[in-house]
């Protein structure tokens, strides 16, 4: 599944950022995912808390969405990506790789499929709290 890869990312990510800043115990882990990825969150967070290593036991993973914003390369118009406007099948084609949006949607002014995400894309890490290794 999608989400236990991200997951999976995620924890192995944040784990070499611990090491890196000498973290021994992990508190809390800052996400952030793109809407364009339609990651289905409790599946996702259901996956962290199943990946979880020593370290991470006691974090708090806090995820918040990024709402994602198209604009057209030829119109310049802007607006907000709608999963619901697709149907199953481009739904599921854009949930595992985004990057074929363009294939399923197109600017609602001019038609264009030539645009840009502007926003709502990916998966990041915005921040990482814990306690340093003593010694």
């Amino acid at each position: 599944m999608h989400e236990w890869a991200l997951a999976e990312a995620v924890i192995k990510t944040v784990s070499q950022i611990a090491e890196k800043k000498g973290l021994a115990d992990i508190r809390e882990v800052n996400i952030k995912i793109g809407e364009l990825q339609q990651v289905d969150v409790e599946i996702f967070k259901f996956a962290l808390s199943q990946l979880r290593t020593s370290k991470l036991q006691r974090a708090k993973f806090n995820i918040k969405r990024d709402e994602t914003k198209l604009r057209c390369r030829v119109c310049s118009y802007k607006w907000s990506f709608s999963a619901a406007k697709l149907d199953e099948e481009a739904r599921e084609a854009v949930h595992f790789v985004p990057e074929i949006a363009h294939a399923f949607m197109k600017c609602p002014r001019c038609g264009s499929r030539d645009f840009e995400v502007v926003s709502g894309r990916g998966v990041w890490i915005e921040s990482i709290k814990g306690v340093k290794k003593h010694g």
